[in-house]
C-alpha cells in the first residue's frame, strides 16, 4: 500500500466513524446530508439478496423514507421514543473493495448496541457503502446493511445501523 492509498483509507475510515457518531448522537440532519439525493439505505431480508426491487427487504429507504424515519425518531410525543433510544456503533474491518474515478465501494463490519425503553438489543453484520466523491469528501450513494441474523424475526427496527 502506498502513501496515497493509506491516506485514502484513513479518509474513508474517518468518514465511516463520523457517520456512526452522527447516528449515536441523533444528529439526523447532518446524517441525512451524507447521502446523495438519490442515495439508498437498504437492509436485505435474506443473505445473498441481489436487489431491492424484486424482493422484500427489512427496509429500503430512499430520501423520503429516511426523512420519515428521522421524523418518527425525533418526534417528542412518539411513544416508542420515550425515553429516546440510545445507540453505540462500533465499526471495524474497513476495507476498500473497489475504486473508480467518481467513488469507491467500502466493506466494513459493525456491532450496534441499542437501549430502548427497558430493553437492550445487540446487532451485528457487515456494510457495503457505495461512496461518491464530492470535493475532498464523500457522499453515500448506497448503504447496504447485511445483518448476521437477517432471516430471524425482528421487533421494529427503528434505529439506523
Amino acid at each position: 500500500m502506498n502513501f496515497t492509498d493509506w491516506q485514502e483509507q484513513q479518509h474513508i475510515t474517518q468518514f465511516l466513524h463520523h457517520e456512526a457518531r452522527l447516528l449515536d448522537e441523533h444528529r439526523w440532519a447532518e446524517w441525512m446530508d451524507l447521502f446523495t439525493p438519490d442515495g439508498l439505505y437498504w437492509m436485505p431480508l435474506v443473505r445473498g439478496q441481489t436487489d431491492h426491487l424484486d424482493h422484500a427487504s427489512l427496509f429500503c429507504d430512499d430520501a423520503l423514507l429516511r426523512s420519515m424515519r428521522v421524523r418518527r425518531l425525533s418526534q417528542v410525543r412518539a411513544y416508542s421514543q420515550q425515553p429516546a433510544t440510545r445507540t453505540s456503533h462500533v465499526i471495524g474491518n474497513i476495507a476498500l473493495e473497489s475504486r473508480a474515478a467518481d467513488g469507491c465501494i467500502v466493506y466494513s463490519t459493525f456491532h450496534l448496541l441499542e437501549w430502548r425503553k427497558d430493553a437492550q438489543r445487540a446487532f451485528g453484520g457487515s456494510v457495503l457503502h457505495t461512496l461518491q466523491r464530492e470535493g475532498d469528501s464523500f457522499r453515500i450513494r448506497m448503504k447496504r446493511v447485511d445483518l448476521l441474523n437477517c432471516e430471524a424475526p425482528h421487533e421494529a427496527l427503528e434505529v439506523f445501523m
